[in-house]
This record gives structure tokens, C-alpha cells and sequence, in this order.
């Protein structure tokens, strides 16, 4: 058996119990289906971290949110070898505490493609018994809205031609009493997404005010945030019309900019855009959690600042005198070493050299 075979088969046999034992814990079972999608995001994820040259047991590679990833896929049941795939992961430079000190580490990110979305909502939209086939609407084609009155509804119709840009997507969506919903997202829309995604690129930019963000004085930070707010305010003002402005497109990724990429990536967004505002049930608090984590930007936004500025002021804990912290207050430090362990998956004894690197 070669190394790199081996070498899987301890990371599947490392994570698979940690995962079924948390789903199973929070009520949920772990199916042939769940299993599937757990197997292949690990080879999924061994081939992000081979393209980097990376290992699992290199140092630099920060292995803490790989099992919350992986827990996040499973209850999800999302699918990174499906055709198309409905989840991707990539490798990503983040800083994280190491001994008290600020250090560069190499960590997994995961992200939900369209399909991915798509069969989330299949598998978990409220009353949703069928999801349509979505309409790709072009500036060509005739289109015209649905009409409301009341509970009736008048369809829309499309009539396509298959000329110019994708400018309108809609969702059928059939309902379990058997009335159909119409979603639509409109291409202008994607400008705010656009925003966002300007924004985050711009998380470490300091603008020449100084050399590192985490040193910024607070005059320095109030500099950096009012060129931050002008950038973002002109990228608003042009609308999808940024991704074409040479000033701004240092801040934006070459998915959104490159001509090859462009037109795939603003349908991406408007698919999503349409199924997230879509009410789910998801009938676990673990599921509808991972989903959160998964897909909503605020909210990794608020927890990469809180994962920033944690520990940067010694809080004074300690309980006033003659007062004791109850027993079951303390920590389990057997369980906290137990979940968060540095994994090491390479062969005992085995330091040769042989084998692609793991």
C-alpha cells in the first residue's frame, strides 16, 4: 500500500469517529449518503492542500476548523465530488494565536457552490416539494413578471432567445399543497455582493498609512477606514461597472474580473441570491448552525474579528475572596485535549522521504 493511500486511511479513520460521534451527540444520524460526502471532502480537501505542497501533518497547516468543516458537510450532506459539485475547498493564509503571538498559518476554507445551494434547499426548504429548473433570463429574450392578487397568482412567461447577458434567474418552486413560487434575482443585485467581497479583500489593507493593520494607531485606523469607505462608496456608484475600473480591481479577485470567469461567477451570485432568501426548516439547531457558519457572511465576518482580538486584554477572572468556582464549572481539560489534539497521520517511524510528501 503506498504512503499517500496510507496516509488517507489515517485521516478518514482520525476524523470519521469525531464526526459521527457530534452528529450522532446532537441527534442526528450519520447515513451511507452523509458518510459519502465526509469521504469525499477529504480527498477533496488532500488535493487543495497537494496543490499547495502542503501535507496534513505540516506545521504551518492550522487542522483546528477541519473537523467543523467536516461536521458542517456531513449534517449538510454536500457533495464536493457531485458533478456539478455543490462544495469546494481551498487553502488560505489566516493568522491565528499561537503561545500569545501573532502567526501565519495555512487553513481550509470551504465554500457552497450553486448546486450546493440548490440541494440544500431540495433537502431542507419549508414545504418545498420539488425546485424547479431555474430560468437563465438574457437581455434578448422576452420575459415578463408574475402578477399577485391575493393567493392567485399569474405565472411568468419567458421566451428565449439566447442573446446577450444573463440579466434575471428564476426559481420555480413547488410547494407541498401544490402551489408554485416564483423567485427572481436580477443581475444588478450582484453589485452589492460585489461590495462584499471588495470589502473582505480589503480586511489587511492599509493603504501606505502604515505597515501593519494590528499596529495601526487609532488615527491610523481612522484613516484606513475612511479610504476603505471611499473605495467601497465608488465601487457602489459604478455598480458591476467596478470590475472594469483599473483602480479598483486590485481589491478584486481575477474570478470576478478575468472575461472567462466573469459571466459564470455573477450567475453563481444571483442563483445564490435567490435561494438564500428562501425560508428553510432544518429540524436541528446542528444543521441550521452549520448552514449559518456556511453561508452567511456577517456572520463569519463577526467571528473572524472576534478569532482576531481574542485574548488581546487580560481580563482579570478571578473570583472575589473567599468565593470558589463550582466544580462543574471548570473545564474538562481530558475532553478539551480529547476534541482539539494535533492530529499526526504520517507512518510511525517512517521519516525516509518516500511517497508524495505525507
Amino acid at each position: 500500500m503506498s504512503d499517500y493511500s496510507t496516509t488517507l486511511t489515517k485521516v478518514n479513520d482520525n476524523y470519521f469517529p469525531m464526526i459521527e460521534r457530534q452528529l450522532t451527540g446532537n441527534g442526528i444520524k450519520m447515513d451511507e449518503y452523509a458518510k459519502s460526502c465526509v469521504l469525499n471532502a477529504i480527498s477533496s480537501i488532500n488535493g487543495a492542500l497537494d496543490a499547495k505542497g502542503i501535507s496534513w501533518n505540516d506545521d504551518q497547516l492550522d487542522k483546528s476548523n477541519i473537523t467543523q468543516i467536516l461536521l458542517q458537510t456531513a449534517s449538510l450532506k454536500l457533495n464536493a465530488a457531485a458533478s456539478p459539485r455543490e462544495v469546494y475547498f481551498q487553502v488560505r493564509n489566516t493568522k491565528v494565536k499561537v503561545g500569545g503571538q501573532d502567526v501565519w498559518k495555512k487553513s481550509i476554507e470551504m465554500g457552497i457552490e450553486g448546486d450546493g445551494n440548490d440541494a440544500i434547499l431540495a433537502r431542507f426548504g419549508r414545504d418545498v416539494k420539488k425546485v424547479g429548473q431555474f430560468w437563465l433570463v438574457r437581455e434578448g429574450d422576452d420575459f415578463t413578471y408574475p402578477q399577485y392578487t391575493g393567493f392567485d397568482v399569474v405565472p411568468p412567461t419567458w421566451i428565449p432567445k439566447g442573446k446577450g447577458d444573463v440579466v434575471k434567474i428564476v426559481y420555480p418552486i413547488m410547494k407541498k399543497d401544490g402551489t408554485v413560487e416564483f423567485h427572481i434575482a436580477e443581475r444588478d443585485d450582484v453589485a452589492r455582493n460585489l461590495i462584499a467581497h471588495m470589502n473582505n479583500n480589503m480586511m489587511n489593507e492599509t493603504f501606505g498609512v502604515c505597515a501593519d493593520r494590528f499596529k495601526a494607531t487609532a488615527d491610523q485606523r481612522k484613516q484606513i477606514a475612511a479610504k476603505k469607505s471611499e473605495i467601497l462608496q465608488k465601487a457602489k456608484s459604478l455598480g458591476l461597472g467596478a470590475l472594469d475600473d483599473p483602480e479598483l480591481q486590485q481589491y478584486i479577485s481575477p474570478a470576478w474580473t478575468e472575461p472567462q470567469s466573469r459571466e459564470s461567477m455573477i450567475i453563481r451570485k444571483m442563483r445564490n441570491n435567490v435561494v438564500k432568501k428562501i425560508p428553510k426548516d432544518f429540524g436541528n439547531a446542528l444543521v441550521e448552525l452549520s448552514y449559518t457558519e456556511a453561508t452567511d457572511e456577517s456572520y463569519v465576518e463577526v467571528q473572524r474579528e472576534i478569532a482576531e482580538h481574542a485574548n488581546s486584554e487580560p481580563i482579570d477572572i478571578s473570583p472575589p475572596s473567599g468565593q470558589y468556582a463550582e466544580e462543574n464549572e471548570l473545564p474538562n481539560e481530558h475532553e478539551q485535549q480529547e476534541e482539539q489534539r494535533e492530529m499526526e497521520f504520517g507512518d510511525e517511524g517512517s521519516s525516509d522521504g518516500d511517497g508524495p510528501g505525507f
